[in-house]
């Protein structure tokens, strides 16, 4: 397995979409009402919203496998998800990685979700908070620091 990473053009960050909602529906959307299911999708569906982020891409020969996206200047996790294939195989690492190195800022919040809260924690997230629900989507605040 030869995994390469880089920065994604805008249209690509569009076409990552599907892969960010199938693995949100296999990993995530178990813990979400269908009011959170539904305000995600908007989210990720949304031009403006989907503007604003800085996004890597982790691909595996010519497939995009997975993807993490930032906002507020690279401050905030926005997006990250990994084909369940690759789980557990240091994609993910890749992909942190290669944000951070691109990235001035000295704290980096995100917003997990229930499932990712212990890969958070392995990249040196800690939890600042107790889980939170707006608008059905359900989250743990988090921060790094270098």
């Amino acid at each position: 397995m030869k995994i390469s990473i880089r920065k994604l053009l805008r249209k690509e960050i569009d076409d990552a979409i599907p892969l960010v909602w199938d693995v949100f529906n296999k990993y995530e959307a178990v813990h979400y009402p269908e009011t959170g299911k539904k305000a995600f999708y908007q989210a990720i569906c949304s031009s403006d919203y989907l503007d604003m982020l800085t996004a890597y891409g982790a691909f595996d020969e010519d497939g995009l496998i997975g993807i993490i996206a930032t906002r507020n200047a690279g401050s905030h996790i926005a997006l990250f998800f990994v084909h369940g294939e690759y789980h557990r195989q240091g994609v993910g690492k890749m992909l942190f990685e290669e944000c951070i190195k691109n990235n001035k800022n000295k704290q980096i919040t995100v917003n997990s979700s229930e499932y990712a809260v212990d890969v958070y924690k392995k990249l040196g997230f800690e939890q600042v908070d107790s889980l939170h629900e707006e608008d059905g989507i359900r989250y743990i605040p988090m921060s790094f620091e270098r």
